[in-house]
């Protein structure tokens, strides 16, 4: 069996989207019919987002955290106690390629980070976007380690004692503490999930804060390029 933990914190909005693709990523003809159990779980949540969960057939866990750490661990330790043998990881604000977890397993690797693209750049200037793609690194082997778009082997994951509860760069402690435990990573860019650049970070320290200090930085040198020009 194969798990996918999704955390959601008030995401009635993009949810719905989120879950209809790593739906169609669990019917994949390569996975072989092999069982595809997907679990949100809901972390202080106080919208919609349990009703949608449970339209898409997904399992529904609750904490009250406020972690998001703790949230993938608690999803986790569900799905290792229902014999999981592999856990894909993505989040609500994310939409997974159909192929996203067949490409995962294709590496045959302890974990497998993958890398995202922003669906949509509309609430950023042009300068942002430009600045981002100056210094994502689009490639294979590169080294972004994304919660949005990670997998694990589940031997792998209990043996450095997964997710650790950090309000932020779980991901970043997990994938470094299997590097430190010599396992097998796969870094690749053949397999890309679309995530939003929203800048309401539902996690402090995550993606959405690193788009809002790369706009403020973008910012800040646009005005010292304009000041330090000569007058005419």
């Amino acid at each position: 069996m194969i798990g996918v933990i999704v955390p959601a914190h008030n995401e009635e909005a993009l949810l719905a989207n989120c879950l209809r693709s790593v739906q169609t990523a669990g019917r994949h003809a390569d996975l072989l019919g092999e069982t595809v159990c997907v679990v949100v779980v809901l972390d202080t949540c106080e919208d919609r987002s349990a009703s949608i969960a449970k339209s898409f057939g997904a399992d529904i866990l609750e904490v009250q955290e406020r972690n998001v750490g703790h949230a993938r661990r608690v999803g986790a330790e569900w799905l290792l106690a229902k014999g999981a043998r592999w856990l894909a990881i993505t989040d609500a604000d994310t939409l997974v390629p159909e192929d996203w977890i067949s490409c995962q397993l294709s590496f045959k690797a302890d974990a497998v980070c993958g890398t995202v693209r922003i669906d949509c750049w509309e609430d950023l200037p042009e300068a942002v976007r430009h600045r981002y793609a100056q210094e994502y690194q689009q490639r294979e082997e590169h080294r972004h380690i994304h919660g949005a778009n990670l997998g694990v082997c589940s031997q792998a994951y209990q043996r450095v004692g997964g997710f650790l509860s950090l309000v932020a760069h779980e991901d970043v402690a997990l994938v470094r503490a299997l590097e430190q435990a010599g396992a097998r990573i796969a870094w690749t860019a053949l397999n890309t999930v679309s995530t939003s650049a929203r800048l309401t970070a539902r996690a402090r320290g995550g993606f959405g804060d690193y788009l809002k200090a790369l706009a403020a930085e973008t910012v800040a040198a646009g005005v010292q390029v304009a000041t330090s020009r000569p007058l005419r």
